[in-house]
């Protein structure tokens, strides 16, 4: 690891100020970069894929609280550790989605350490990126994409580009996704905030950038809106033990039970007519996936198993496979129908 300057900010300006005072750049190499947790940014120091000159410190700031909005709703601090969120009872019991992705996502030494801001901004472990001796056009613009012919089992299907097929790595970040959350930043300027769909880029020609933070732009905050119905969380990994996602699924289903008859049977899930459903896809994109498509067509649709079949079939017309990563694509619909099943029946 290369030799770094540190400082601790005591305030959210005074963080965004230490920034600015530095010498520009980010995560990558040289220039300034935010550590809180630091378990994405220390490892990619080691491998020599981040070489900031500048470190500074936000893990103390004051920004670990989860607060109930004047809606409902939540606002999750982005100091707040993945353990304190995962535990807090206003999460679990109001937006459990969001709890059961958080305890999947890693270790518990893992999530007493990892912050909810940090968690959002991890990189891809797509191994080109995280090998510095690799060309890839995520760490070093214009060096191509050797994933796209090289070992690209676990990268995207959906929405990658030529120039990347990465994927998303965050586990909490499909269930923000599905939630519908925003995210408060700060700058010099004072604070602004956008929506997780608006957060997050796709690939395109400029794979280098992750999300539409501006240098030195800091995370202070999620704000998650009242749910009020049923959700769930399901990942589907190589391994038992902790490992990122093949795919995963983060669903809410609101049926009106008093519409389109009873029981289970003839396919019916649980019976009943859709009113409301949120669903996100994780191992699949360059982002966390908002499945519009599928929401669109379930919508007023009755809550069997066929019309999820119907719908996870529809959001996955998008997907364009590579060689060896075709699987996703019915793993994907599986996990999809029967997360969404299993919700229908009140499970």
């Amino acid at each position: 690891m290369r030799p770094f300057a540190y400082e601790r900010a005591t305030t959210a300006e005074d963080a965004v100020a230490r920034h600015a005072a530095g010498d520009g750049g980010g995560n990558g190499r040289g220039g300034t970069a935010y550590l809180a947790g630091g378990t994405n940014l220390v490892d990619l120091m080691r491998l020599g894929v981040a070489q900031p000159a500048r470190l500074v410190d936000v893990r103390r700031l004051p920004l670990d609280r989860i607060e109930l909005d004047t809606d409902g709703g939540l606002v999750i601090g982005a100091a707040v550790t993945n353990s304190d969120l995962a535990a807090d009872r206003t999460v679990r019991e109001g937006h459990p989605v969001l709890a059961e992705a958080v305890v999947a996502g890693a270790s518990g030494q893992i999530r007493n350490l990892a912050t909810v801001g940090g968690n959002l901004l991890q990189r891809t472990r797509c191994p080109y990126f995280q090998d510095a001796a690799k060309p890839c056009n995520k760490r070093n613009p214009g060096s191509g994409c050797p994933a796209r012919e090289g070992e690209h089992h676990n990268l995207a299907v959906i929405g990658h580009s030529a120039a990347c097929v990465a994927t998303h790595p965050s586990d909490m970040a499909v269930a923000l996704a599905a939630l519908g959350a925003s995210v408060r930043i700060r700058n010099a300027e004072g604070e602004r905030t956008v929506s997780l769909d608006d957060f997050y880029r796709l690939p395109g020609g400029e794979p280098e950038c992750d999300t539409v933070l501006e240098p030195g732009e800091l995370i202070t905050a999620v704000e998650v809106p009242p749910l009020g119905m049923p959700s769930r969380y399901r990942k589907v990994r190589e391994r038992a033990s902790f490992a990122f996602a093949l795919v995963s699924v983060a669903a809410a289903l609101d049926v009106d039970r008093g519409a389109g008859g009873g029981g289970a049977a003839g396919g019916e899930a649980g019976g009943g007519t859709i009113r409301d459903v949120r669903l996100a896809l994780g191992g699949v994109a360059h982002r966390p996936w908002r499945a519009r498509r599928a929401e669109d067509v379930l919508r007023g649709a009755p809550a069997t198993r066929e019309s999820f079949l119907r719908a996870a079939e529809a959001e996955m017309e998008a997907a364009e496979p590579l060689r060896d990563n075709g699987y996703k694509v019915p793993l994907a619909r599986n996990l999809i129908v029967r997360t969404l099943t299993e919700l229908g029946e009140g499970s």
